[in-house]
C-alpha cells in the first residue's frame, strides 16, 4: 500500500491525510478562487472522501459557487489556511488546496477551469486543457 498523501495548515493545528491519489489536478480561475489564493488562480487536487482522516479543529464558510453549488470550505481558525471546499452536491469528492499539501508536487495542474474569469495578466499554460467556466463533474474513482 503507498503512503497516505498528507497536509495541514501553517499552524499545524489541522492535519489531514488521503489513502489514494487524487482523482484530478487542475487550476481554478473562478472568481472565488482568486480571492481565496490573493488574486491568482487556485491549484487544486480533487480527492475521493472514502479515505479521507482529519485530525484538530476546522471552521467551515459556507457559500454559493459561480456554478450553482452550495461549498462548504474549511479552514483552520487558529491561523486562518484554507485547506478544503466540498458541494454539498458531490459528497463523495473534495477540492484540497495545493498550499495545504505536505508535496505540493502531488498537485501538478492537469488542467485550467474557469478562464473566463481569469484576468488579462494571467499566466494560463497553453499546454493544459482548458474551460471557460465549470467543467463536468469528475466521474467518482471505480
Amino acid at each position: 500500500m503507498p503512503d497516505p498523501i498528507t497536509g495541514g495548515c501553517l499552524c499545524g493545528a489541522v492535519r489531514f491525510s488521503f489513502a489514494e491519489p487524487p482523482l484530478a489536478t487542475r487550476i481554478c480561475w473562478c472568481r472565488d478562487c482568486q480571492h481565496l489564493s490573493s488574486g491568482n488562480g487556485s491549484v487544486n487536487a480533487i480527492f475521493a472522501t472514502g479515505t479521507f482522516a482529519v485530525t484538530g479543529d476546522v471552521a467551515d464558510f459556507r457559500s454559493r459557487a459561480a456554478s450553482g453549488n452550495a461549498m462548504r470550505r474549511s479552514f483552520c481558525p487558529r491561523c486562518g489556511t484554507p485547506l478544503f471546499a466540498r458541494s454539498d452536491d458531490r459528497p463523495d469528492a473534495m477540492v484540497v488546496r495545493a498550499g495545504a499539501l505536505d508535496d505540493p508536487e502531488i498537485a501538478r495542474p492537469h488542467s485550467v477551469i474557469w478562464t473566463g474569469s481569469a484576468p488579462s495578466w494571467a499566466c494560463l499554460d497553453p499546454e493544459l486543457p482548458s474551460s471557460p467556466g465549470q467543467p463536468a463533474a469528475t466521474p467518482p474513482r471505480s
